[in-house]
């Protein structure tokens, strides 16, 4: 029945395409298979514009910005064959939150995370009781495999070593252990919660076995993913599809030495100057950070090299044509724009614009889309690229997109602008832990415009206003006053109010800048 489910959800979603071609080959068993396999890869703390093919003649129309000075040989080659988005939105660009919207579907006041998660926020956790991605594919046959940084379980006192112990010392306490209770379909687990050491990672094991590991974790990582799918010691049915998220940690912070990346990928970088790697028209060269640019596109190209390991090993063992790959990220990283220290949590495109390309040979057919690609859309996209839209659960808020990719016709409307949310640490508890989150910022991305709103956090008046003309200023250098585009604002703000009303956002439900916000 199942198998018979899948096959029908396929065609019914392809239309013009054949059952035949929705069946593939598992090379370790000659099984046929009806289903795709899936890998997301997302690195953290990516930006769009760090990916070499943007600068080249093919590409660079398509944005309005220039591409990093970086070398990514592996992706330029995959944007040929892949759906590249130029407009995929990171909606609340930190880690945590975005990986809760990203597996279930929902924006952050749904999902459980609108924070990063630590031991100080023990509320902000990933639902036990949400329908994620991972648990979708394992009703439906998939073997599901996590590889890699997860931080989305607030740590507790559950060492699998030292019962009653966090699994590290430090307060607050950053990393975690991912019980199997808790690990939503992923019956291969090699994970951790997040831990800022990228040449002495660890890993928890499917068994809650910590591995100690002596070397860059994007290739350990990939070393892990290849040999998954050589099933190399049974680690999956290879009768079944699989689902398998790798995560890496780099291009996150730190990146300062060499003991943050590579050597040989540093020394394409070390004898340019700031000016050189930094050349955004907004960026402060004068930055302390600027020393941190060589490191960064180190760990970027690094990056780069283990992907295209990964491609490579697809090609050998006949699995790429029935594979959906998709490359990603949480987040994108200003590195100096704007003359900001923070790295994400802004409104700037440095910060929320990421990569999104996705493969399916065949089956989607290479170009560069504008879609606005909301965080919460990936999920039932990818279900519905799978033949799985009729599995996507009804709390999921996002919206499948996979009938335009394949065909260039949507049953769904094609979205006009994304939000934008920030939150911040709310009320705390007599222990000092925090209870609540403050819905600090809101706000709206279209393809002209950004706009956003923040409130002070006692009197919920309006504190700042960012507000850019994205086509004539695409670096964002000139803060609009609110009334020189007054038709326009009144378009952005009842946008605005539309879609926090429809995802149930507190700024809604709380009637915060009424004044300003048409809600009704």
């Amino acid at each position: 029945m199942l198998h018979f489910r899948r096959t029908i959800s396929c065609v019914g979603m392809i239309g013009l395409i054949p059952l035949a071609s929705c069946v593939g080959k598992d090379p370790n068993t000659n099984n046929e298979q009806s289903a795709p396999n899936v890998i997301y890869v997302f690195p953290d703390q990516m930006r769009n514009s760090a990916m070499e093919f943007w600068s080249s003649e093919k590409y660079a129309s398509h944005i309005r910005y220039k591409g990093d000075p970086v070398i990514t040989p592996n992706l330029n080659k995959f944007a040929d064959e892949a759906v590249v988005f130029s407009s995929a939105y990171s909606n609340t660009p930190l880690s945590s939150p975005h990986r809760g919207s990203l597996l279930t579907g929902m924006y952050p006041n749904k999902s459980g995370v609108p924070l990063n998660v630590n031991s100080t926020r023990p509320f902000n956790s990933l639902r036990d009781d949400a329908t994620t991605i991972s648990d979708v594919y394992s009703q439906n046959g998939y073997n599901c495999a996590y590889i890699g940084k997860y931080h989305l379980d607030a740590p507790t006192p559950n060492d699998p070593d030292k019962p009653g112990h966090y699994v590290e010392e430090r307060n607050p306490v950053w990393d975690a252990y991912t019980p199997p209770g808790k690990r939503h379909g992923f019956d291969f687990w090699y994970s951790y919660g997040t831990f800022d050491v990228h040449k002495r990672p660890h890993y928890w094991d499917t068994e809650g076995k910590r591995h100690e590991i002596r070397e860059w974790s994007p290739k350990h990582e990939m070393d892990i993913a290849i040999d998954f799918l050589n099933n190399r010691n049974g680690q999956r049915d290879s009768a079944k599809p699989f689902f398998m998220m790798i995560s890496m940690n780099p291009p996150h912070h730190p990146y300062s030495s060499l003991d943050d990346c590579m050597e040989e990928d540093y020394n394409l970088y070390k004898n340019k100057t700031p000016g050189e790697l930094l050349i955004r028209d907004n960026a402060d060269t004068t930055m302390a950070k600027a020393a941190s640019a060589p490191y960064y596109f180190a760990q970027v190209t690094g990056v780069d090299r283990e992907f295209g390991r990964l491609l490579k090993a697809l090609d050998s063992l006949g699995l790429a044509d029935n594979t959906i790959v998709v490359f990603a990220s949480d987040h994108g990283e200003t590195l100096c724009s704007q003359g900001i220290d923070d790295p994400k949590n802004s409104p700037y495109a440095e910060s929320t614009d990421i990569p999104f390309l996705v493969r399916y040979p065949d089956r989607l057919k290479p170009k560069v889309v504008d879609l606005i690609l909301s965080t919460p859309d990936i999920m039932p996209t990818l279900l519905g690229l799978s033949g799985l839209e009729d599995q996507i659960p009804g709390e999921v808020q996002g919206s499948n997109f996979a009938d335009y990719l394949l065909t260039g016709k949507s049953e769904v409307s094609l979205p006009q602008s994304a939000l934008y949310i920030r939150n911040m640490d709310g009320e705390k508890d007599e222990n000092g832990k925090v209870i609540t989150y403050f819905p600090e910022t809101r706000g709206v991305k279209t393809e002209r415009f950004t706009l956003a709103l923040t409130i002070n956090k006692e009197t919920k008046e309006l504190k700042k206003t960012y507000f850019f003309d994205n086509r004539t200023d695409p670096y964002q250098l000139n803060n609009l006053p609110p009334d020189s585009y007054p038709a326009e604002m009144k378009m952005l703000l009842t946008e605005l109010g539309q879609k926090l009303k429809n995802i149930d956002d507190p700024w809604f439900n709380e009637k915060i800048l009424a004044d300003m916000i048409p809600y009704n």
